[in-house]
């Protein structure tokens, strides 16, 4: 599995745990780093060298969007050469949000499976593309 931490943006503190769990199930052993805020993520990135992973991302959050912070970081110099993967995990799946989604070059939008199952699935998918993709953690 390619180096880096794993960042999840998530306001729900059980959607949190859930992610967790399924991302330790599946085997992966990166390390997680939750923020409850866009805001708090965007601190980190701006304030560390660590070459992250890939974020994860809720949509709809408190303060700023997460459709807001995909925008800062993408018109960020500093942060638009990390190349860090971006996608979001959210329970709106319509077409104006995924729309908006992809207009911000978002690397993939997930609807939030409803079962621990499609959590699993879901993340093993999204970790095994990334691990295979060439970027800049597997360069």
């Amino acid at each position: 599995m390619i180096k880096g931490p794993i960042l999840i943006v998530e306001d729900d503190k059980d959607d949190q745990e859930m992610y967790e769990e399924s991302i330790r199930a599946i085997g992966i052993s990166n390390d997680l780093h939750f923020f409850n805020r866009a805001k708090e993520l965007l601190d980190y990135l701006l304030s560390t060298e660590e070459q992250p992973f890939i974020i994860i991302s809720d949509v709809n959050m408190p303060e700023m969007s997460g459709f807001e912070l995909k925008k800062l970081i993408q018109d960020d110099p500093y942060l638009v050469t990390k190349g860090i993967p971006f996608v979001f995990i959210s329970t709106d799946a319509g077409k104006v949000s995924v729309r908006h989604a992809h207009a911000l070059s978002v690397q993939g939008y997930f609807q939030k499976p409803s079962s621990l199952d499609g959590i699993n699935k879901m993340f093993r998918t999204l970790f095994e593309y990334w691990d295979l993709c060439k970027h800049i953690n597997n360069t």
